[in-house]
Protein backbone atom coordinates (compact mmCIF):
# COMPACT_ATOMS: atom_id res chain seq x y z
CA UNK A 1 0.00 0.00 0.00
CA UNK A 2 1.39 3.48 -1.20
CA UNK A 3 1.98 6.51 1.46
CA UNK A 4 -1.71 8.12 0.51
CA UNK A 5 -3.40 5.04 1.17
CA UNK A 6 -2.00 4.11 4.05
CA UNK A 7 -2.75 7.60 5.78
CA UNK A 8 -5.56 8.25 4.43
CA UNK A 9 -7.07 5.20 6.70
CA UNK A 10 -5.80 7.66 9.46
CA UNK A 11 -7.82 10.87 8.40
CA UNK A 12 -10.95 11.03 10.71
CA UNK A 13 -8.92 9.97 13.04
CA UNK A 14 -6.35 12.69 13.22
CA UNK A 15 -8.85 15.40 11.81
CA UNK A 16 -10.58 14.82 15.43
CA UNK A 17 -7.82 14.54 17.13
CA UNK A 18 -5.73 17.47 15.78
CA UNK A 19 -9.65 19.31 15.97
CA UNK A 20 -9.42 19.04 19.71
CA UNK A 21 -5.37 19.91 20.08
CA UNK A 22 -6.30 23.08 18.49
CA UNK A 23 -9.45 23.88 20.66
CA UNK A 24 -7.87 22.69 23.48
CA UNK A 25 -4.52 25.05 23.14
CA UNK A 26 -7.45 28.26 22.90
CA UNK A 27 -8.88 26.62 26.28
CA UNK A 28 -5.49 26.44 27.80
CA UNK A 29 -5.04 30.59 27.55
CA UNK A 30 -8.49 30.69 29.52
CA UNK A 31 -6.87 28.58 31.85
CA UNK A 32 -3.85 30.67 32.25
CA UNK A 33 -6.20 33.84 32.18
CA UNK A 34 -7.76 32.56 35.35
CA UNK A 35 -4.43 31.90 37.11
CA UNK A 36 -3.74 35.31 36.74
CA UNK A 37 -6.54 36.27 37.82
CA UNK A 38 -6.48 34.81 41.12
CA UNK A 39 -4.60 35.72 44.47
CA UNK A 40 -2.36 31.85 43.79
CA UNK A 41 0.48 33.31 41.81
CA UNK A 42 3.13 30.83 40.59
CA UNK A 43 6.66 32.60 39.51
CA UNK A 44 7.76 32.03 35.87
CA UNK A 45 9.54 28.90 36.72
CA UNK A 46 6.27 27.22 37.78
CA UNK A 47 4.81 28.39 34.98
CA UNK A 48 7.13 27.14 32.43
CA UNK A 49 7.32 23.82 34.29
CA UNK A 50 3.17 23.51 34.51
CA UNK A 51 1.60 25.65 32.48
CA UNK A 52 3.45 26.18 28.86
CA UNK A 53 3.92 22.40 28.61
CA UNK A 54 0.74 22.11 27.94
CA UNK A 55 0.19 24.46 24.82
CA UNK A 56 3.15 22.68 23.71
CA UNK A 57 1.66 19.00 24.12
CA UNK A 58 -1.44 20.05 22.51
CA UNK A 59 0.77 21.79 19.71
CA UNK A 60 2.64 18.82 19.21
CA UNK A 61 -0.59 16.99 18.64
CA UNK A 62 -2.09 19.58 16.53
CA UNK A 63 1.33 19.27 14.27
CA UNK A 64 1.70 15.40 13.77
CA UNK A 65 -1.95 15.57 13.14
CA UNK A 66 -1.53 18.12 10.50
CA UNK A 67 1.79 15.89 9.37
CA UNK A 68 -0.23 12.90 8.92
CA UNK A 69 -2.77 14.48 6.84
CA UNK A 70 -0.31 15.69 4.27
CA UNK A 71 -0.28 14.13 1.13
CA UNK A 72 2.54 12.52 1.40
CA UNK A 73 4.65 10.51 -1.79
CA UNK A 74 6.40 8.12 0.09
CA UNK A 75 6.43 7.03 4.64
CA UNK A 76 10.12 7.40 4.65
CA UNK A 77 9.41 11.12 4.34
CA UNK A 78 6.40 10.97 7.16
CA UNK A 79 9.11 9.79 9.27
CA UNK A 80 11.44 11.47 9.14
CA UNK A 81 8.95 14.75 10.39
CA UNK A 82 7.05 12.68 12.86
CA UNK A 83 10.10 11.52 13.89
CA UNK A 84 11.69 14.84 14.37
CA UNK A 85 8.78 16.01 16.57
CA UNK A 86 9.27 13.18 18.78
CA UNK A 87 12.59 13.89 19.52
CA UNK A 88 11.82 17.77 20.12
CA UNK A 89 9.33 16.06 22.27
CA UNK A 90 11.87 14.39 24.54
CA UNK A 91 14.26 17.06 24.55
CA UNK A 92 11.73 19.48 25.74
CA UNK A 93 10.45 17.07 28.28
CA UNK A 94 13.89 17.02 29.76
CA UNK A 95 14.02 20.95 30.06
CA UNK A 96 10.40 20.84 31.84
CA UNK A 97 12.23 18.12 34.31
CA UNK A 98 14.39 20.29 34.25
CA UNK A 99 12.36 23.35 35.64
CA UNK A 100 9.76 21.29 37.73
CA UNK A 101 13.14 20.70 39.74
CA UNK A 102 13.94 24.48 40.44
CA UNK A 103 10.45 25.53 40.91
CA UNK A 104 10.49 27.59 44.44
CA UNK A 105 6.96 28.61 45.08
CA UNK A 106 5.68 24.78 44.59
CA UNK A 107 7.52 21.66 44.90
CA UNK A 108 5.84 19.22 42.82
CA UNK A 109 4.34 16.13 44.28
CA UNK A 110 3.97 12.58 42.97
CA UNK A 111 1.16 13.00 40.82
CA UNK A 112 2.97 15.85 38.77
CA UNK A 113 6.43 14.35 38.97
CA UNK A 114 3.95 11.57 36.63
CA UNK A 115 1.82 13.51 34.71
CA UNK A 116 4.38 16.33 33.69
CA UNK A 117 6.99 14.17 33.43
CA UNK A 118 6.55 10.79 32.95
CA UNK A 119 4.06 10.41 30.70
CA UNK A 120 4.87 12.85 28.10
CA UNK A 121 8.58 11.44 28.07
CA UNK A 122 6.29 8.36 27.40
CA UNK A 123 4.45 9.78 24.70
CA UNK A 124 7.14 11.62 22.64
CA UNK A 125 9.69 8.76 23.18
CA UNK A 126 6.43 6.42 21.59
CA UNK A 127 6.42 9.15 18.91
CA UNK A 128 9.95 8.76 18.18
CA UNK A 129 10.16 5.03 18.26
CA UNK A 130 7.01 4.62 16.01
CA UNK A 131 8.56 7.33 13.46
CA UNK A 132 11.96 5.24 13.25
CA UNK A 133 9.24 1.94 12.48
CA UNK A 134 7.18 3.55 9.90
CA UNK A 135 8.31 2.76 6.74
CA UNK A 136 8.73 -1.24 7.41
CA UNK A 137 5.70 -1.56 10.10
CA UNK A 138 3.20 0.41 9.40
CA UNK A 139 0.44 -0.71 11.33
CA UNK A 140 2.20 -0.87 14.56
CA UNK A 141 3.60 2.55 14.07
CA UNK A 142 0.59 4.69 13.15
CA UNK A 143 -1.15 2.79 16.22
CA UNK A 144 1.61 3.47 18.28
CA UNK A 145 1.74 7.23 16.68
CA UNK A 146 -2.28 7.74 17.46
CA UNK A 147 -1.77 6.02 20.80
CA UNK A 148 0.77 8.74 21.70
CA UNK A 149 -0.90 11.73 20.31
CA UNK A 150 -3.47 10.28 22.11
CA UNK A 151 -1.94 10.44 25.48
CA UNK A 152 -0.76 13.60 24.52
CA UNK A 153 -4.03 15.32 24.80
CA UNK A 154 -5.37 13.76 27.68
CA UNK A 155 -1.98 14.64 29.52
CA UNK A 156 -3.09 18.08 28.45
CA UNK A 157 -6.36 18.40 29.47
CA UNK A 158 -5.43 16.72 32.95
CA UNK A 159 -2.86 18.78 33.64
CA UNK A 160 -5.10 21.86 32.55
CA UNK A 161 -8.34 20.56 34.75
CA UNK A 162 -5.46 20.23 37.87
CA UNK A 163 -4.49 23.73 37.17
CA UNK A 164 -7.80 25.12 37.19
CA UNK A 165 -8.72 22.84 40.52
CA UNK A 166 -5.66 24.02 42.51
CA UNK A 167 -6.65 27.36 41.98
CA UNK A 168 -10.39 27.22 42.60
CA UNK A 169 -8.97 25.06 46.42
CA UNK A 170 -6.53 27.84 46.65
CA UNK A 171 -9.46 30.38 46.83
CA UNK A 172 -11.30 28.41 48.43
CA UNK A 173 -8.82 28.27 51.32
CA UNK A 174 -7.94 31.97 51.41
CA UNK A 175 -11.82 32.82 51.97
CA UNK A 176 -12.70 30.52 54.22
CA UNK A 177 -13.01 31.44 57.71
CA UNK A 178 -10.60 28.61 59.29
CA UNK A 179 -8.65 28.76 56.26
CA UNK A 180 -8.36 25.00 56.05
CA UNK A 181 -8.59 23.22 52.81
CA UNK A 182 -12.65 21.52 52.33
CA UNK A 183 -12.62 17.83 52.62
CA UNK A 184 -12.44 17.07 48.90
CA UNK A 185 -9.60 18.93 48.66
CA UNK A 186 -6.93 17.27 50.92
CA UNK A 187 -3.83 16.30 49.65
CA UNK A 188 -3.63 18.64 46.51
CA UNK A 189 -3.33 21.41 48.41
CA UNK A 190 0.82 21.95 48.15
CA UNK A 191 1.29 23.29 45.28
Amino acid sequence: MNAHDTLTLWENFYVIVGSSAGALTGLQFVVMALVSESDRKGGEPEISAFGTPNVVHFSAVLLVSAILSAPWPNLSSTATIVGVCGAFGVVYTSIVIRRARRTTIYQPVLEDWIWHACLPMVSYLAILISAAILPRYQTVSLFGIGSAALLLLFIGIHNAWDTVTYVTIASLNKSSPTGEAPPSAEGKTQR
